[in-house]
Formats: structure tokens, sequence, C-alpha cells
């Protein structure tokens, strides 16, 4: 069974920071991209970043230059670093993880819990 435990949302200020984390865990054979996705009330789940195995990453135009992805492959770890927040960033935030399990040996897609993050004007 494979679990992503999500951490590290909460309410800030606009122009505030926060960091989430998100660690994966379980029979984890290969872990290829992670990412994160966001989901605002009324509207559809978006990708906000991504980042490969091999470290390449992709971001959404609204979150260039504010947002950090980053990643520990030793702890099955990744992070969101993010910095002048909006309040237009307000939705809940899932991680998600392309990774291949010992139980199936299939690669799928897997998805955390979510995490709310709130910015308030």
């Amino acid at each position: 069974q494979v679990q992503l435990v999500e951490s590290g949302g909460g309410l800030v200020q606009a122009g505030g920071s926060l960091r989430l984390s998100c660690e994966v865990s379980g029979s984890i054979s290969v872990i290829g991209a992670m990412g994160w996705h966001r989901q605002a009330p009324g509207k559809q789940r978006e990708l906000v970043a991504t980042k490969s195995s091999g470290g390449i990453t992709n971001y959404a135009d609204s979150v260039k230059g504010r947002f950090n992805i980053s990643r520990d492959n030793d702890k099955n770890t990744v992070y969101l670093q993010m910095n002048s927040l909006k309040p237009e960033d307000t939705a809940v935030y899932y991680c998600n993880a392309r990774l291949r399990s010992w139980a199936t040996s299939l690669w799928a897609d897997y998805w955390g819990q979510g995490t709310q993050v709130t910015v308030s004007s």
C-alpha cells in the first residue's frame, strides 16, 4: 500500500510564505515525477508544479517566480516553497507522485489527501 501525506498548509496574509511537504511511503519500487496540484472552490483541479526524477521542473504560469518545487529522493519527499502568496492562491493543495509499487509492478498516479492553503488579503 502506498501513502502520500501532506503537511504545511494553513492561513497566511497576502505577501507571506508557506512551505508544503509531502512524504511518500509504503511498498514503493520506483518514484518518477512528483508534483503539486490545487483546487479552488468551484474550479477544476490545476497543476501547480512538477519535478521529474531527473530534476526537470514545470510550473504553472501563475506561480512562476514565486513558487519553488524541490524533492529529497532519499526521503521520498517533495516540497513546495510558496512565496509572495496572493489571495488567488487559496485552494486545497494536493501532492501527486507517479510511481511503481512492489505490489502491482505497474506505474500509476497516487494522490495525497490535500492540505488547505488560505491567503487573506
